[in-house]
């Protein structure tokens, strides 16, 4: 991996790989199971729905570029993809041979990865320019989305050592982004147990405890209440059981750090995969 330059942080203002645009809105999706990449249910369909809303005729611009935050890449530091032609990672075990063969091709954006880290005047955001590529928080929803995978995707990693409200703060310098077509993309889960999952398990079955942390949080979007989101250890055994480590709510507050003060917030996918993972989604515009 490479660093930024010791140069000044760029204000938006000096962007030249993107272009000034139409607001775009900041989206968290939760990814669930790898499979849901490429089986047939509700969620991977509401995914596809959401990808046809972008470009002509549809509800959002069409993006310049796609700015992921995957559950998946946690590195010590920030840093950006900065590679020309980033990888498909298949970052899990035991699946079907077909889950293996997914491959998402979009093109990467070197250059734009490197305003974007130098544009943000703390932490300092690295840049790799070979390690790592697009694990499956990125692609498994993003190729749902955009199947063409034609625009450019950068993804940010997160430093799991420091505390929320650091994810928050740099989500909210990520928000000039949203000026620039780019479309930020949280992927994670709201909630994220896999050791109490019951495999087979209806959407509409969850724990209590999933459902109080699911439902608390949902509040907190629904109200605008989005600082609080970063206080969510405060809900003690509740917050334990909805994450045992919390790397898949991170992305949440990136999201939600980008969101500005007219947003309005539309929530889907209000239900949950083996009883133990909140599927639960929110786009913002």
């Amino acid at each position: 991996m490479t660093t930024p330059s010791d140069a000044a942080p760029l204000s938006s203002a000096a962007f030249s790989t993107l272009k000034k645009s139409a607001r775009m809105p900041v989206i968290f999706l939760g990814h669930g199971s790898p499979m849901n990449a490429i089986e047939d249910n509700a969620w991977r369909r509401s995914w596809q729905s959401l990808g046809q809303s972008f470009g002509a005729g549809g509800s959002y611009p069409a993006p310049q570029l796609i700015l992921c935050v995957s559950a998946h890449w946690l590195t010590r530091g920030w840093h950006l993809t900065a590679m020309a032609k980033p990888r498909t990672i298949h970052d899990f075990g035991g699946f079907p041979q077909a889950l293996f063969d997914q491959q998402y091709p979009a093109p990467g954006a070197p250059a734009a990865a490197g305003e974007i880290a130098r544009s943000v005047s703390a932490p300092t955001i690295g840049l790799d320019d070979h390690e790592w590529g697009l694990d499956h928080g990125a692609w498994a929803v993003l190729k749902p989305m955009f199947p063409v995978a034609a625009i450019p995707v950068v993804q940010l990693s997160m430093d799991y050592s420091r505390p929320p409200a650091e994810h928050f703060a740099l989500g909210q310098q990520l928000a000039k982004l949203r000026d620039y077509g780019v479309l930020i993309v949280g992927s994670g889960n709201i909630v994220h147990n896999l050791r109490a999952m019951q495999w087979g398990a209806g959407p509409d079955k969850a724990y209590d405890w999933a459902k109080e942390f699911d439902d608390k949080v949902a509040s907190q979007i629904t109200s605008g209440n989005l600082g609080e989101l970063q206080k969510f250890q405060s809900m003690g055994q509740t917050a334990t059981l909805a994450h045992p480590t919390y790397e898949h709510y991170l992305p949440l507050l990136y999201t939600a750090g980008a969101v500005g003060a007219g947003d309005k917030p539309r929530l889907f996918n209000a239900d949950f995969q083996g009883a133990s993972i909140a599927m639960r989604s929110v786009i913002w515009s």
